[in-house]
């Protein structure tokens, strides 16, 4: 029953599904869509709402209108766990950890149990990850389940911000690279002569991957990074770049064999000697 997506694919919203309709639009529907986002200080020239602009604006480009996926489009879950250094600045609202991991696998399993067992989640706000993360593993093993979490920061390599903005770093808290993703959805919302320059702390001079978590990285000010390099042009080809990333992602993962239920037997059938 296809007639619910006008143009035949993109995304259906969540809220607009009468009750009596929801089996059909279920049935019918190749994913769900659950941005997450934050409210959370980003400097004096980015909104509050920075994580969930680009979570919502991201999560819309999932499935293109026309031919082609139907999604169906949930509402952004906008408040989160916040790092200790944006939780003390103005405007941050933070949830606990062990709250937000807990209230994520309840969303997240109520969208599955209302017929959706294949989840797309896009994240704005990057300590979502390990909470979502955290939520969707509780959960598959729970319901049968397909969730998949993509970060829009990381659809864009570093290579390609280095390109895009020159030598000085572009991709940290309220930096250029966000900043610009911002004037890709809403260009109105961000204040660019409200910041003047804040050089982040250089990363450890090293090649492979780490996490470095610390109380506050002077120079620091709840953001810090090259804001005269963002542009509303720069952010069309943050979005672009983005956008059809997220759309090759979920192509892929439609294509892929759908899981297997759970089961609280942990050996195959046949495995016990």
């Amino acid at each position: 029953m296809t007639d619910h997506w006008p143009a035949g694919g993109g995304l259906l919203p969540a809220t607009r599904i009468p009750g009596g309709e929801l089996a059909a639009v279920a049935a019918a529907a190749d994913f769900a869509v659950l941005p997450v986002g934050a409210v959370e200080w980003h400097g004096p020239h980015l909104p509050l709402g920075t994580d969930l602009i680009l979570a919502e604006g991201f999560a819309g480009e999932s499935a293109a209108a026309g031919p082609g996926p139907r999604g169906v489009l949930f509402p952004a879950v906008a408040y989160a766990a916040c790092p200790g250094q944006t939780r003390p600045w103005p405007g941050t609202v933070a949830i606990r950890p062990e709250i937000a991991v807990g209230y994520l696998a309840d969303v997240i399993e109520g969208i599955v149990t209302a017929g959706f067992p294949r989840l797309l989640v896009v994240n704005g706000h990057d300590a979502n990850m390990s909470t979502v993360r955290a939520a969707m593993e509780w959960v598959s093993g729970r319901r049968t389940a397909s969730l998949l979490l993509v970060n829009w920061f990381q659809l864009v390599t570093p290579a390609e911000t280095a390109e895009l903005y020159g030598p000085p770093p572009a991709r940290g808290h309220g930096g250029a690279y966000e900043t610009s993703g911002v004037l890709g959805f809403d260009p109105g919302a961000v204040r660019l002569d409200a910041a003047t320059d804040l050089p982040p702390k250089p990363k450890l001079p090293v090649a492979h991957p780490y996490v470095l978590v610390e109380s506050r990285p002077d120079p620091w000010q709840g953001w810090s990074g090259h804001i005269s390099l963002a542009s509303e042009e720069a952010g069309r080809t943050v979005r672009g770049l983005a956008a059809e990333r997220l759309r090759e992602t979920v192509a892929a993962w439609l294509a892929a064999p759908p899981p297997s239920p759970p089961t609280a037997d942990p050996l195959p059938a046949g495995g016990e000697s």
